[in-house]
């Protein structure tokens, strides 16, 4: 079986007040995750929200499709850009900080992307930004902490 997973992000803003939504499918089973954050980017929530939903999972080696709108993921992934800015350390480039914590994740499964366009009434993707953006304007934010310590320093 496949474990289906959905992903949005959102940042009011850019950079602004941001959040994630994911959805998890395993059989019968679903769940939904979501969190938001005081200062962050929209690439930074979109990364995040896969980030989360691979850590969500209790064991190794699963196949992992996932679903999401985000150019920036799927693209980085399925072109192999990610692995080429691995090997060059990061230099340069934005989000090291989460790009480190995917690629440590990701290895443990079989995944694969499947990029859908947002706002296109696909039932999953509008739930994810529906729960990106309820955790985008709840009270309850985090910090991104390594962005909001990047952006004081430039």
């Amino acid at each position: 079986m496949i474990v289906e997973v959905f992903t949005d992000g959102s940042a009011q803003g850019n950079p602004g007040q941001g959040g994630y939504g994911v959805i998890l499918k395993f059989g019968k089973h679903r769940k939904e995750l979501s969190q938001g954050y005081r200062y962050t980017t929209n690439n930074r929530m979109e990364l995040l929200a896969v980030i989360v939903a691979l850590e969500s999972l209790t064991k190794d080696n699963l196949k992992v499709l996932i679903t999401t709108d985000s150019m920036y993921v799927v693209n980085a992934v399925e072109k192999g850009w990610v692995f080429g800015w691995e090997k060059k350390g990061f230099a340069k480039k934005k989000n090291p900080d989460l790009w480190k914590r995917f690629l440590k994740i990701y290895r443990k499964h079989q995944v694969k992307f499947k990029w859908v366009k947002g706002h296109n009434n696909h039932p999953e993707n509008e739930r994810c930004d529906q729960l990106a953006v309820e955790a985008a304007e709840s009270p309850n934010k985090l910090v991104d902490e390594v962005y909001e310590l990047i952006e004081k320093n430039t």
